[in-house]
Formats: structure tokens, sequence, C-alpha cells
């Protein structure tokens, strides 16, 4: 749930204190932070946005440097599967979920009804936003602390990385099908700062699958990956079959 009753700009730093580790010197901004642009004028609801941009970067380096530590044999190609499931939508919400992050969101009236995967989407955007925060108020080791301490446990929940769904398909439909696999994209939504796309996949005569996603390149690998799992070439708890 998004928060109906707002906090004080303090009450939410000494909630956001307990949940980061870290005190925020600029409590201001940890609001306009959590605040949505549905909650704000349109002159100020860009805040929000940028601090997005800022958060999924850190985010991105962040973890990618503790994969390099963690796994200092993988390839490039193993490095970025296990990058790509540590900080998609799905984890990012899963996270904030954790931290009571949605209670403290200030949004209005008209997306807090939202569900499914604009629900999601809220929820991935708002963390990106704190760790926005987190760096911007106490520098790369405050952001670093606390992405530490929740991707690292999952970093290490993961089993080894799958092939790229897309060449695992590819491969496969040549031997089974004697085809290649063909992409159409179904649909675009949302904003060009955070589109969503759904992506179908065909082979020969086989069912299409679909997948949705922040890029097309990333629908495409949920569609593949669909694919795989429903025909048993992979195996649903992970690894090929």
């Amino acid at each position: 749930m998004v928060a109906t009753k707002r906090l004080t700009v303090d009450a939410l730093a000494e909630a956001l204190m307990e949940r980061t580790g870290h005190a925020f010197a600029d409590r201001l901004r940890l609001q306009r932070a959590l605040t949505h642009a549905s909650a704000r004028s349109s002159h100020a609801g860009i805040d929000y946005e940028r601090f997005e941009f800022l958060g999924d970067r850190v985010l991105g380096l962040v973890v990618a440097d503790m994969l390099l530590a963690a796994y200092p044999d993988a390839a490039e190609g193993e490095l970025s599967l296990r990058l790509n499931a540590l900080v998609n939508a799905e984890v990012l919400a899963d996270i904030a979920e954790e931290i009571g992050l949605p209670e403290l969101i200030r949004a209005g009236s008209d997306v807090r009804g939202l569900d499914g995967r604009k629900r999601v989407n809220l929820r991935a955007d708002a963390l990106e936003s704190l760790i926005a925060v987190l760096y911007l108020d106490g520098g790369l080791e405050a952001a670093r602390a606390f992405i530490h301490k929740y991707w690292r446990p999952r970093s290490q929940a993961i089993g080894a990385a799958r092939r790229d769904a897309k060449t695992e398909l590819q491969e496969w439909a040549h031997q089974a099908a004697g085809a290649v696999p063909v992409y159409i994209i179904d649909s675009r939504e949302g904003p060009d700062h955070d589109p969503l796309f759904t992506v179908s996949v065909k082979v020969g005569a086989y069912p299409p699958a679909s997948g949705s996603g922040r890029s097309k390149r990333e629908a495409e690998q949920a569609a593949a990956t669909a694919l795989l799992l429903r025909e048993g070439v992979w195996l649903n708890k992970g690894g090929a079959a």
C-alpha cells in the first residue's frame, strides 16, 4: 500500500534511519525523493524521476562491483546475467516491501490503488530514489552499505547463472524445429523514462510465449525464458533441464 497518511519530514527521516542505518542530513531532499509526481505540482514533480535515474546507476555500479569481487573467474556473460537477476524491478519491489518502504511513499489518490506490474514499478522506482538520496547524503559508502545488506544475500542465493535465454532459445529452436525465433513487440506502455514493453516470441509451429520488461531486450529475454520453461528446456527452479 502507498501511504495515505503523510509523515512529517523528521518522522520520515527517523523511520528510514531505522531501515537503512543512515542518519539523513538533508531531510527535505529525502522527502522529495519519496514523493511521487502525482502528489506534487507539475513543476516540482521532476525530482522523483531524477532521483530514480541516479539511484539506478548507483545500484548497478555497486552490484556490479560486488559480483566482480564475489566471482573472480566468471566471464562477462555470466556476470551480466547475475547483474540482471539482481537489479530487475521484481527484486527491487521485494526489497522495498521488506523494508516497509511502500507505506512511506507519498502519492496521489490516482496511483494508490495500482496493482500488478505498475505497483511493482512504483515500488522499484521508490527504492531507486532512496538509493540516490543515500548516495547524495552519505556518499558511495552509505549507498554501498545499504545495497550490500539487502542484495548480497540475494546474490549468494542465486545458483549457477543460466545461459542467456535468447541464445539458448536460438539453439533449441534450430534443433527442435529447424527454425529461428521470431520476436514481435506487442505493446509499449508508460512514459518515456519508464516504459514497459511486452514482446511475444514464436518458434515454428510451437505456440508463442510472451514476456515484459523495461526495455525491448529485457522483454525479449523474458519471452524467451517463458518459452524455454514451458517447453521443459529449462527447469522452473533454475539451470538447464
